[in-house]
């Protein structure tokens, strides 16, 4: 750090080197030893695959802030650091570059080879976010860093899902999923955008040249034997007849009432199946629909009213193409490209119906953009129904709470969400990820040998050793071979185990005994069931307790305009860029090293131009850090202007600016003091330690209630409209020229600055962590301050007893009611002009008059004059009423305008009748006398009474304006 501060504050400069000291110095790093309090949070682990958004900026802020203001309030802080393997993300970026660069599939290098080359990959490249939040300034313990499959989380995944299974909680079943043609796997609701479609749509799929049409429901004929005439259905999904082996009919309906009885359907794909109509009954509601049945299925052993587990087909392969079982015509066509032909051989056979427009909704992969596929597979689920309700009263119970939700808006959405839970499919059809501890056991005499054939043959362990002993004892004496489950874990399975795996668990360690549950989990409210109901019902379940005592979950991120952010529309803020500053080519380039197709990128492009015209300025990681943390009042949503984060940078100057002026005001051999006497100060200095005691309360008040926007606000407006506005203005005469008059005010003006700069710059490291420490090192260091050696560790301010003062404060207020009226009648005026103050009473003519010294510094005027109501007016002065009791009057030089003036008061004078009118209908509203209270009552009439105060002294205002124009008029 340069001896000699820079005139300027630069980001760059300021925040190029303390984090890798503060890193280097152990200020991070928790100690499970320490007798403080612990506070911990878990970060939500970024994807391994990738790079620090907006998003993550803003998490990283918030987190940070709150670290940081526990850290400096005494507690032992842990945040701890991981990644998170991103299974799905993950595979596609790997199979992507190898497609890419060798132009081959990962089912063409083979499963162990895929998985070195993702490792590798990983060790390359992966990480990158944790790099970027140290430039946002987080203050991680790296120490913990950890990975959702490094070793030791791992053995935990295994250790859960092996114990939840011996418990009954983990099972395996055949029922519908999502599934993803293009990434051959299960996905989770997650993972599924839907789309609302009106009527007819093309839409571009992956996979197929031509658009595909969604939105249209197609009819067609089953002729039945016998000159029985036909049954028509409808779906919007003509393809997946192919798969039908029989036709369902409620038996109430009255069209096939002749149908009673075994007769034969002939489906298009020319099977034939005895059915007896009135005893397959899928669900009343469904009405006349197909139904996949085999034949193996004998008709008589159904019964009217009641579910049966049919034997399903999948009409589709795995990747989306018609399988084997849907006719030599079709088969192995892709599903849309067959969508087409079968209306095609429909309309050729005479069974076509016709199509209408239908509305929907579409399920997409938000990772693929693929249509997701509902078909029939095995899976691995958990139930999820005791944990779930267990999750429920740890938020819901109010007599036994474990968990605050904040903002407690979103308890509803909890309690929607975990009364109506499924259970959770956690397998997928992955190689990436955590193999699921499951062995299949193929017998010797077994008749079918694929994997999986028959569903009872599975042992669960935790390695195959153990799968092998567990096998012998089930199937005692015979002989068998056992094959690994090839299917991973849901992501959200390992993630789920996040707070506890991250300590320890299932070891019984230091970390999981000291900081056990976490304090807060701080997310978006998106994932609060995907992520937030899977950690709580885990955790409740194997870690005993809840995994966090509070969840605060932070809006979602727009653009300015209110825009989803989306690379099409060119609207994706880096919060690298706005740290770094870049150009509006900059901004071009990277559009154009994305993938977006050449009308999307022209539309990005135009995007870009109309709202970076000029790029975007330098910013600096600790303005980003606060615009965000002042933008999190905004409900669900934040509409983030750039323009505003510029602003911080800006007030960054300002709090730069005012280090340097006390610096040149303290001098070399200045030595702060170790307390003072509020009551020995002068008037400005008592006021500021007053409203620094009101902005240390409200700060930490805010923080607690984890109302950030609210502290950051309160911080700004101490610093900017209180110290820098008003309290160095007011110190200037102290230290302008060596008046031995003022030599006392002169140090009491000194340790009062030194005093607001200490507290203030503490106040506010939690929100800007680098020019805060930046700046505290600048100043002199008290004697009680000689050891510490960085702000981060210093304690955060706190209130202190004596420095309140109210009549000092309302003393103030008049003070600077006064001096803001005169501001705004002096406008662009830059010479001193002598100005006089009307008081109605004497005791506010003895307030104005002890603090002439201060409305003569503040309001820049050569002299001041208090008059009474029975003094004469001042002639040839623009006047303008503060309040009922007090009005202000500038000396113009030159023409005074009286029609400008006339009109000021004119429209002041409509204000006020406004809101004087509005208060009167309000307390003369029925029943406002019984409803409303007391002292509200006694409010409004005392309000009433200064309005109209204020319109009569408006009125003498316009009175002596025009008899200042009448006089000049003679």
């Amino acid at each position: 750090m340069s001896s000699q501060m820079a005139k300027q504050y630069s980001p760059a400069a300021v925040e190029k080197s303390w984090y890798e000291w503060w890193e280097k110095s152990g200020f991070f790093v928790a100690d499970a030893k320490s007798s403080k309090p612990s506070f911990v949070i878990v970060l939500p682990p970024p994807n391994v695959t990738g790079a620090l958004h907006i998003g993550h900026a803003l998490t990283a802020a918030v987190e940070d802030t709150i670290i940081r203001w526990r850290r400096m309030s005494g507690y032992n802080t842990l945040w701890v650091p991981g990644m998170d393997h991103a299974g799905i993300a993950t595979q596609v970026v790997v199979e992507k570059k190898i497609m890419r660069e060798r132009k081959l599939t990962r089912h063409d290098i083979g499963r162990e080879r895929f998985l070195s080359e993702v490792w590798d990959w990983k060790n390359r490249h992966g990480g990158t976010i944790l790099q970027q939040l140290r430039r946002l300034g987080a203050s991680l313990d790296w120490s913990r860093e950890c990975f959702t499959m490094d070793e030791q989380r791992s053995r935990a995944v295994t250790e859960a899902f092996v114990r939840l299974y011996q418990e009954g909680l983990i099972y395996r079943d055949l029922r519908l999923v999502n599934w993803d043609c293009v990434l051959r796997t299960a996905i989770s609701d997650i993972e599924v955008d839907h789309i609302e479609i009106k009527g007819r749509t093309p839409l571009k799929v992956p996979g197929y040249e031509k658009p595909v049409e969604f939105g249209v429901l197609t009819s067609f004929a089953y002729p039945l034997e016998g000159d029985l005439g036909e049954i028509v259905v409808a779906t919007t999904r003509v393809e997946t007849m192919l798969g039908d082996t029989a036709i369902a009919i409620h038996p109430d309906d009255p069209r096939y009432k002749h149908l009673h009885g075994k007769f034969a359907i002939h489906p298009f794909n020319g099977r034939k199946l005895p059915i007896v109509c009135d005893a397959i009954l899928v669900d009343p509601k469904f009405g006349t629909g197909a139904v996949k049945i085999t034949p193996a299925h004998d008709p008589n052993d159904f019964e009217v009213g009641k579910r049966h587990n049919l034997e399903f087909i999948n009409i589709f392969t795995d990747d989306g193409k018609i399988n084997t079982d849907g006719g030599p015509e079709f088969a192995r066509m892709p599903r849309f490209n067959a969508r087409e032909a079968v209306t095609e051989a429909l309309q050729k056979k005479g069974l076509y119906r016709g199509a209408k427009d239908n509305e929907m909704r579409l399920g997409i992969c938000s990772r693929t953009n693929d249509v997701v596929e509902p078909l029939i597979k095995p899976q691995w689920y958990v139930n999820c129904s005791s944990m779930a309700r267990q999750g429920l009263d740890a938020v819901m119970d109010e007599e036994n709470k474990k968990i605050e939700i904040i903002p407690k808006q979103y308890s509803a959405d909890w309690k929607r969400w975990l009364e109506n839970i499924r259970d959770w499919c956690v397998s997928r059809q992955l190689w990436w990820g955590h193999r699921v501890p499951a062995w299949y056991v193929t017998l010797e005499d077994d008749e079918r040998k694929e994997l999986g054939a028959y569903s009872d043959h599975w042992v669960v362990a935790r390695n195959e050793d153990e799968a092998q002993v567990e096998a012998s004892q089930i199937y005692n004496g015979k002989k068998f071979h056992l094959s690994q489950d090839p299917d991973v874990l849901d992501t959200w399975f390992s993630s789920g185990l996040f707070p506890l795996t991250v300590l320890g668990w299932p070891d019984d360690t230091e970390d999981l005994k000291a900081f056990y549950p976490t304090s807060v989990l701080e997310t978006g409210h998106d994932i609060l069931f995907f992520w937030v109901a899977r950690m709580v019902m885990l955790g409740m379940k194997l870690g005993g307790d809840v995994p966090f005592r509070k969840v605060y979950l932070h809006p979602m991120i727009r653009d300015a305009h209110g825009r989803k952010m989306s690379k099409s529309l060119g609207n994706v803020i880096d919060p690298l860029e706005v740290i770094n500053g870049i150009s509006l080519e900059g901004l071009q380039k990277r559009l154009e090293e994305g993938n977006l197709d050449p009308k999307e990128l022209t539309v990005a492009k135009e995007g870009q131009v109309k709202d970076f015209p000029n790029g975007i300025s330098e910013c600096g990681a600790d303005a980003l850090r606060f615009a965000l943390i002042s933008y999190t009042a905004q409900s669900d949503k934040i509409n983030l202007d750039i323009l505003r984060v510029v602003g911080y940078r800006q007030w960054c100057n300002k709090l730069w600016n005012a280090v340097r002026f006390a610096m040149s005001r303290l001098g070399d051999d200045y030595v702060p003091p170790t307390n003072v006497n509020p009551n020995d100060l002068p008037f400005s200095c008592q006021w500021i330690l007053s409203v620094l005691n009101k902005a240390i309360s409200k700060t930490i008040t805010a923080l607690e209630s984890y109302e950030f926007s609210d502290a950051a606000s309160t911080l700004y407006s101490w610093w900017q409209y209180q110290l820098c506005d008003v309290f160095i203005e007011a110190i200037k005469p102290f230290f302008s020229g060596s008046d031995p008059k003022f030599e006392s005010e002169r140090s009491f003006a000194q340790d009062t600055l030194w005093l607001c700069l200490d507290n203030g710059l503490r106040l506010l490291h939690p929100f800007m962590p680098y020019v805060t420490e930046e700046l505290w090192q600048r100043l002199p260091s008290s004697k009680d301050r000689t050891t510490i050696e960085s702000i981060m560790i210093c304690k955060y301010p706190s209130i202190v007893e004596g420095w309140t003062n109210e009549t000092v404060e309302y003393e103030m207020d008049l003070v600077d009611s006064a001096v803001k009226s005169l501001r705004s009648l002096a406008n662009e005026r830059r010479e001193r002009r002598p100005a006089f103050v009307l008081c109605r009473n004497e005791a506010l003519a003895e307030i104005i008059d002890s603090h002439q010294r201060e409305i003569i510094t503040l309001a820049n005027l050569s002299t001041l004059t208090v008059i009474g109501e029975n003094d004469a007016t001042p002639i040839g002065c623009a006047v303008s009423v503060v309040n009922e009791n007090l009005s202000v009057y500038l000396e113009l030089r030159g023409t005074l305008s009286p029609e400008a003036e006339l009109e000021k008061i004119r429209k002041k004078v409509d204000e006020i009748q406004k809101q004087h009118d509005k208060l009167s209908k309000v307390t003369s509203a029925t029943g406002y006398k019984e409803k409303v209270p007391e002292h509200i009552q006694q409010e409004n009439v005392a309000k009433l009474a200064s309005l109209m105060q204020e319109i009569l002294s408006l009125e003498e205002a316009r009175q002596h304006i025009e008899a200042q124009a009448n006089n000049n008029h003679d």
